[in-house]
């Protein structure tokens, strides 16, 4: 068995605190986890405590949430808990290089990335986004940079033609836990080495915004499907039918062949609506077949639920249509 290490850990959503479980159950000793502060949400805006703090607390582990790392305070209460090494997975809060120099052996990041490819906030959403066929896990060495560190280890996985973001999200918890402990295994036996990111490889991983949602059916069926997928479950693709607005969750392609004579007045059109889901003409005559959606004042629903109920909504023939949104960041 490799030393133990007493490991910091720093996350904020169900991602990170995936990664602190996987920890837990290691061998390694989690002396301190911070989080962001807690925020209000909800309809009642009430006050949440983030993934990582409730396991954190269930497993009486000191918690602490620093607004930022600018109080002095701050950096003390870090070096007074005289871990090994930092441990940091989607935490959201930028770390300077005071608190980067401040363990023993420096701070680590799960990147939900193949590094340098995808640095920065939305790496999983933008690798579907992009059609790319595979992603994977980079466990980096912290610097001062976004997502610039030496890379400590690297994991694969494929992207499915019917995956959706959440999904992809789901695949990768496993994968980045399994990388976690491989590579804090390596640091602890010495055995660890650290290529440098070549920095003419690299794009950026934007954040998201709600206005990118907005579907224009005058991509082809395999673009749309992307989007679609790419922006489920956050902030979810939309287009309209009238004036009413319709989120779009998840949608595969029926057809990839583009007809150089298809009639542009169909696209948008619904074509068909079923069991099977609700079909739509995109550029060139090819066709997206929607598989889950929602109506205002509804919640997500299969097509084939949501037609027994709207079904004069998505009736064949009915349009959708494409209006100008305000870009909203989330």
């Amino acid at each position: 068995m490799s030393k133990s290490l007493k490991i910091v850990f720093a996350g904020t959503p169900e991602f990170a605190a995936q990664s602190l479980s996987a920890l837990l159950g290691s061998q390694h000793q989690v002396v301190a986890s911070y989080t962001q502060p807690d925020r209000r949400s909800g309809r009642g805006k009430k006050i949440t405590q983030s993934a990582v703090k409730k396991l954190s607390l269930s497993h009486d582990i000191p918690v602490y949430q620093p607004v930022n790392f600018k109080d002095p305070h701050s950096i003390q209460q870090l070096a007074d808990l005289n871990a090994d090494i930092m441990v940091v997975v989607a935490y959201g809060i930028l770390l300077p290089e005071s608190v980067l120099n401040t363990p023993k052996l420096g701070c680590i990041n799960v990147h939900a990335s193949l590094l340098p490819k995808w640095r920065g906030a939305a790496p999983i959403e933008r690798a579907l986004l992009a059609g790319d066929p595979a992603t994977g896990v980079t466990i980096m060495q912290m610097d001062k940079g976004l997502d610039t560190g030496d890379m400590l280890h690297k994991q694969t996985i494929e992207i499915s033609e019917t995956m959706t973001s959440g999904e992809l999200h789901d695949a990768l918890v496993p994968v980045g836990c399994s990388a976690l402990l491989e590579t804090l295994t390596q640091i602890a036996n010495g055995t660890s080495t650290a290529p440098r990111q070549d920095d003419q490889l690299a794009c950026y991983a934007s954040k998201l915004f709600k206005a990118e949602g907005l579907i224009d059916w005058n991509l082809d069926a395999q673009q749309i499907s992307l989007l679609i997928r790419g922006l489920s479950p956050r902030p979810v693709a939309f287009s309209y039918i009238g004036e009413t607005v319709i989120r779009l969750w998840d949608a595969s392609t029926s057809n990839c062949d583009i007809d150089p004579l298809f009639d542009t007045s169909l696209i948008g059109s619904i074509c068909a609506a079923d069991k099977l889901g609700i079909e739509v003409y995109c550029k060139g005559g090819t066709k997206i077949l929607i598989k889950s959606l929602q109506v205002p004042g509804g919640k997500q629903l299969s097509a084939r639920d949501l037609i027994n109920s709207k079904r004069q909504l998505f009736s064949p023939g009915n349009r959708f249509i494409t209006l100008l949104a305000e870009t909203t960041q989330l």
